[in-house]
């Protein structure tokens, strides 16, 4: 096989399978249309049965036309018998035979409309029952898309490997993050604050029992104890 023929078949393969892919893309549209054809075909099957059973219906009426003339032209052939018309008689009778003929011919065409409308209205009742079954089988099918839509958006963004939530995730994480660094350096400040800074003077001294807040915290201790004492000094007293 030549390199021409092989990147022909190439191409011939390739638009297959791009029509086959727009095709499956499309499947529930393509299926909808198909079924809308099939209505309008029913709807054109269905004036074409009107156009037939008019044609039956006036068959029907020629043929009781034609019978009426029968029944008249042979009163009149028995009246001419009746006067001795023996020629004038079979001169009618001559028309009754060619009316009975044509009788004949209106009774075939009515029975032969009659078989092709009884067949259109079966056919017609036929595709009418397939297309309200294949209008069924759509709504299933459009209605399971719409749900594989549903969970196909719920794995993506909502469910456990869902790109929305894991990238909300990992924007908690970072948030979470940002404010566990901002606490360590807040503590770290402070550690470091009273290890270097100001505070760490007052630590010391206080350590050392010396500053305003030992002193204070000494005054405020005299002061309960004195009242501790004053307290049972009275409760002695009175016993």
């Amino acid at each position: 096989m030549s390199v021409l023929s092989k990147l022909v078949t190439l191409m011939r393969g390739s638009v297959r399978e791009l029509g086959e892919s727009v095709i499956d893309a499309n499947g529930t549209r393509i299926y909808e249309q198909e079924i809308v054809d099939a209505r309008n075909s029913i709807a054109q099957a269905k004036n074409d049965l009107t156009l037939v059973m008019a044609k039956e219906m006036q068959a029907a009426r020629e043929i009781a036309r034609l019978k009426g003339e029968m029944a008249r032209y042979e009163t009149m052939a028995v009246e001419a018998l009746n006067k001795d018309k023996q020629d004038l008689a079979e001169e009618v009778a001559l028309k009754v035979a060619e009316i009975e003929g044509e009788m004949e011919a209106q009774v075939r065409m009515h029975s032969d409309y009659a078989l092709k409308v009884a067949k259109l209205k079966e056919l017609i009742k036929t595709g009418e029952n397939r297309v309200r079954e294949h209008e069924r089988e759509l709504a299933m099918a459009k209605t399971t898309e719409s749900v594989y839509r549903a969970t196909a958006t719920i794995s993506q963004n909502v469910g456990a490997g869902g790109s929305k939530l894991m990238t909300a995730k990992e924007s908690l994480d970072r948030i979470k993050q940002r404010h566990q660094d901002l606490s360590d350096r807040m503590l770290a400040a402070e550690q470091l604050d009273s290890e270097t800074g100001a505070k760490a003077l007052e630590n010391k001294l206080a350590a050392a029992g010396i500053g305003e807040n030992v002193e204070r915290k000494n005054r405020v201790m005299e002061r309960i104890r004195a009242r501790q004492a004053a307290e049972s000094g009275d409760q002695g007293g009175n016993a």
